[in-house]
């Protein structure tokens, strides 16, 4: 306990799995919180101040599972391990075996493939600020990727909403920053070191940081803090990281978190990965393909020769379609080379990390040999040259591991026979073995009259012969005469007793020396093959990148063949011109359940200048929302180097991307959803180009009528006149289309409907012109709102629409609510309406409610 309580201070925040014999025992506190996550049952064992110590459990094999859970709910585990043998602690005559905090376990420090997601980074972020700007350093250590960044502090969340990192690190100077809030269960406390350039030299082997790129001070105190942070929790292990790479803040498509949210390129907005960008487009292969493509999504390139290499390798592998289907037989199954070998690099690997890369290179030389000789564009090229590495360890690793590999190393059977000479004649000597155990178990067997009777190996206890309750019961009652074979009482189970006599140990001691030394051989002959590939680490990490390479472009032919998608033409003309574009997880949505028998319906887009801005009206349910995120996603996936869901696309590089399209409020930061939007608005108008691209819905609806319609007629001559980007402005504000006479780019669009037979038909269908009525009660009737209210709702309707017959809110010249003087009323012509529809009611037969009604129906009649 003494050794627990010392972990314990090490790690305060932590659960501490603490290794006794085949189990991580957890004590007091830490016990009832472990027990009630895992569903562990809390015993006790010993005292401390005269109170029981609870405790809780879990074997040693199982740990990764239980892990898994608790770092997901978000808890820190330190796993304080046995340093040494029972029969070393007692050669040095120690009280307790030596144990140790050998790892501290964190969301952003894991690597097993159980506490991973394939798809996905598991990044940890350590921010530093310094003289008004933001360093960021983001490393996976579960494949060594390490990049930089330095960013105005304004910028925070959409950096947070780029990564989704697994973890943040940040000092206390950032404590209590707006943009952290959302991220709270997510963050440690870091300080940036002294001299963060030293120490990260130091850790790369060379005397300046200057050869990996040009880092600002506050880049290199986040990526120090990053590193210090992987150094600590790892313990001994040193974490495989590549050099950082500055990432800069030029190159990339810029998107705020609010765009990133609305546009739902990773998760959706309700927060699962179903309904996202990346799952409506995803087709690749491997692990590594999947990380890349979601990286890809999240940061577009703002520069047009990087986009075009990328276009050029989905061109040619779409158009070799037997090329592509080879390939992706190629990498389908192939195992995460990457993550395998930072297991490697950190000494917590298994077997089948080993086999990852044997049979992963194995993948890598088969595609390159396929590629031999083959035409390829200078990307794929330059990937094809690197997927077979010099000095690569398949032959050997092919040549060593066994046919069937066990889970741990631990449970021998590694290495293949045939591979070491050595090996193999302390496996006969210890398999000989196995003949004396079947003899012995007969001996014994007559010898107690148990025929029942197995000998079984037990991890502490050596060989013991186990056999049922009862036989066992009459055997302590009625034991054989001493000698060798006497038996010795050494455990009680429920369904079983286990004995030893002085025979069967003396057996067990021979065997377990010629089985120990098995083991220490296979372990240097294991670690032999572990220093192999990590001396050919640089060479196994560039082809699995080069691999990924080819998953992703292959996965994005492989998507526009089966989907009809195009190349977009990217140009530096502010052009932005769509034919029959589609958004692509609708379309993936009503693929997805063909009963329905719904057909996505495609539309035309062109914001090309003369018409750069279209301010689109129409009703609700009508598909407004969808064509605006529609043609944003078409900016994103073609600067990603993926071909985009249209029959043409002509698109003009954007340097900004901002989509404000659905809102809500934000309860925990006091917002309402109106000054939520209007926070929104302001990022656009503040930080938006000429050469941004802007789609926006329904600004200014939060508010009263006449606020909202001011606020939305103001952004709509800012985005025209001032800012002179290209948008599409949807709204429910039809007076606003009076602009278009003012604003010579300024092009209306509707979305058209049917009225048929009394019921609306939406069309989903994008034409020039404007709207005429937003069909909101019928929308609320299909909503299923009461009949009466719906009915109640149509006469205050026409009510107000009678009232406001005949005025004109917005006139042409400032004030911009000037109102003309309304004409004098006309003579009547013709029977008088009022009179008529008295004459048409009958008092005796009205309920309350017609009455009321009728009221109604009168009242609108009057002039």
């Amino acid at each position: 306990m003494a050794q627990w309580f010392t972990a314990r201070a090490q790690h305060p925040g932590a659960l501490v799995f603490f290794r006794m014999g085949d189990f991580f025992e957890l004590f007091f506190e830490d016990a009832h919180k472990a027990g009630e996550l895992l569903g562990l049952a809390v015993s006790h064992r010993g005292e401390h101040q005269g109170e029981p110590i609870p405790m809780a459990g879990v074997p040693a094999h199982a740990l990764e599972g239980y892990l898994a859970r608790l770092i997901r709910a978000g808890h820190r585990v330190a796993i304080c391990d046995q340093r040494e043998t029972p029969e070393q602690a007692k050669a040095r005559k120690a009280p307790t075996i030596r144990r140790e905090v050998v790892r501290l376990v964190t969301p952003g420090t894991v690597t097993e493939d159980a506490l991973l997601e394939g798809s996905r980074p598991a990044w940890l972020l350590a921010l530093c600020p310094c003289e008004g700007s933001l360093g960021a350093a983001w490393a996976d250590l579960s494949t060594g990727a390490f990049r930089t960044e330095v960013l105005p502090e304004a910028e925070l969340a959409a950096l947070l909403a780029r990564l989704e990192p697994a973890e943040v690190l940040t000092p206390a100077a950032l404590e209590g920053h707006a943009a952290l809030a959302p991220w709270e269960e997510r963050i440690a406390a870091a300080e940036p070191p002294r001299d963060p350039a030293r120490d990260l030299a130091e850790f790369f082997g060379v005397a300046t940081m200057e050869g990996f790129g040009a880092f600002q001070p506050a880049e290199l105190g986040a990526a120090a803090m990053a590193l210090a942070y992987l150094r600590a929790t790892q313990g001994e292990a040193a974490p495989r990281l590549r050099p950082p790479e500055p990432a800069g803040g030029g190159g990339t498509l810029r998107m705020d978190a609010a765009t990133r949210r609305s546009l739902e390129i990773l998760r959706s907005e309700r927060g699962d990965t179903r309904n996202c960008l990346l799952s409506a487009v995803d087709r690749t292969l491997t692990g590594a393909g999947a990380r890349e493509l979601a990286a890809r999504l999240a940061c577009p390139l703002a520069e047009m020769a990087p986009i075009a290499a990328r276009h050029d390798a989905v061109a040619a592998l779409l158009a070799d379609a037997p090329a592509r289907v080879t390939l992706r037989t190629h990498l389908k199954g192939a195992p995460d080379m990457a993550r395998a070998l930072a297991r490697l690099s950190l000494d917590r690997f298994a077997p089948r990390d080993l086999a990852a890369l044997r049979d992963g290179l194995a993948r890598a030389e088969a595609m390159a040999n396929f590629l031999h000789g083959r035409p390829l564009p200078p990307l794929l090229e330059d990937a094809a040259a690197a997927l077979v590495p010099e000095a690569s360890p398949r032959a050997e690793l092919d040549r060593a591991l066994a046919e069937n590999l066990p889970a741990r190393i631990e449970d021998g059977g590694v290495v293949a026979p045939g591979y070491d000479g050595e090996l193999d004649a302390l496996r006969r000597l210890r398999d000989d073995g196995r003949a004396a155990i079947a003899a012995m178990q007969m001996d014994l067997a007559q010898a107690w009259g148990v025929a029942s009777l197995k000998i079984r190996h037990h991890q502490q206890f050596g060989y013991l012969a186990e056999m049922p309750a009862a036989a066992g019961e009459k055997l302590l009652r009625a034991p054989p005469a001493p000698g060798p074979m006497a038996p010795v009482h050494r455990q009680t189970m429920a369904n079983a007793i286990r004995f030893t006599c002085a025979a069967l140990a003396e057996l067990d001691r021979k065997l377990a020396e010629a089985g120990q030394q098995a083991a220490k051989r296979e372990a240097l002959v294991v670690r032999h093959l572990r220093d192999l590939c990590l001396r050919a680490a640089f060479g196994i990490d560039a082809s699995a990148q080069a691999m990924a390479e080819f998953d992703i472009h292959a996965a994005a032919a492989e998507l526009a063949a089966g989907q009809r998608w195009c190349r977009p033409e990217l140009v530096d003309r502010p052009d932005f011109c769509i034919t029959q574009g589609r958004h692509p997880v609708v379309e993936a949505a009503l693929a997805r359940d063909p009963l329905k028998g719904a057909a996505f319906v495609p539309n035309d887009a062109d914001l090309s200048p003369g018409r750069r801005l279209c301010l689109l009206t129409g009703p609700n349910m009508a598909g407004k929302s969808t064509f605006l995120r529609q043609n944003a996603i078409m900016a994103v996936l073609a600067q990603a180097g993926m071909f985009v869901p249209a029959e043409s696309a002509r698109i003009g590089l954007v340097d900004r991307l901002f989509s404000r399209v659905g809102a809500a409020d934000d309860i925990a930061g006091g917002r309402s959803t109106f000054m939520v939007e209007m926070t929104e608005t302001a990022a656009i108008l503040n930080q938006a180009t000429a050469r941004s691209l802007v789609v926006l819905d329904e600004v200014g609806r939060g508010t009263a009528t006449w606020d909202g319609l001011a606020i939305g007629w103001a952004v709509l001559e800012a985005l025209h006149d001032r800012i002179r980007c290209r948008a599409i402005f949807a709204t429910h504000f039809h007076e606003l289309t009076a602009l278009t006479g003012k604003l010579p780019e300024l092009a209306p669009a509707t979305m058209k409907v049917r009225e048929h037979r009394g019921e609306v038909v939406f069309l989903h269908l994008v034409a020039p012109g404007a709207s005429e009525r937003s069909w909101g009660l019928h929308v609320a009737k299909l909503a299923g709102v009461p009949r009466e209210v719906v009915t109640r709702a149509t006469a205050v309707l026409a009510a107000l629409e009678e009232r406001a017959r005949g005025l004109d809110p917005l006139a042409g010249e400032m004030p911009l609510f000037a109102r003309a003087a309304p004409p004098p009323a006309p003579e009547p012509e013709g029977p008088d309406p009022l009179r008529a529809a008295l004459e048409e009611i009958d008092p005796d037969t009205l309920t309350p409610r017609a009455a009321l009604e009728a009221v109604y129906r009168l009242k609108s009649l009057l002039r």
